[in-house]
């Protein structure tokens, strides 16, 4: 399915669904909601580090992708969208991408939160996405050091894209 499609999909369902759709709902732009979602993805990203802290690094991919996640829906609540699917969330974004409307943001950080491992190896892929779900659905418990690190950089470098775009 093309990214418009998803999108025109994505519409469709936020418009069926009223107040508790699962798609994309156009609604007044809202600086304050976007500021709401970007101080939830700062706290996210300081859970990423204190979860890791304490010993329970599995919770600090979740933070991680939370917070990234949680920068996104800024963007969209700016430009006056709201979205309850992250799979409707990130064809937005790849959209706005596509359509020179991101100037920070690239298809490759993109891919890098969300992209499907091409053989659906969950525990050899380096997606946020896919690293979070490896942590949450199997009995793995810690993250290794170096593992950690490289999730803390890659989510931090992506992170400050996302507040670059949110600047401008």
């Amino acid at each position: 399915m093309s990214t418009e499609d998803k999108i025109k999909k994505c519409i469709d369902e936020g418009n069926r669904g009223g107040e508790r759709h699962k798609g994309l709902k156009k609604v007044e732009i809202n600086i304050t909601k976007s500021q709401g979602h970007l101080n939830k993805a700062i706290k996210n990203f300081n859970a990423m580090l204190e979860f890791h802290n304490l010993g329970y690094s599995d919770w600090s991919v979740s933070a991680a992708f939370y917070s990234l996640y949680q920068g996104l829906l800024a963007i969209l609540s700016v430009k006056g969208y709201e979205s309850r699917n992250q799979s409707c969330t990130f064809a937005f974004i790849e959209d706005m991408i596509n359509k020179g409307e991101l100037k920070h943001i690239k298809i490759s950080n993109l891919r890098e939160i969300f992209d499907r491992d091409i053989n659906n190896n969950l525990e050899h892929s380096e997606k946020i996405l896919d690293i979070r779900e490896e942590m949450q659905y199997s009995t793995k418990t810690d993250l290794g050091e170096q593992e950690f690190n490289h999730l803390k950089q890659k989510t931090k470098e992506i992170f400050d894209k996302i507040r670059l775009e949110l600047e401008e």
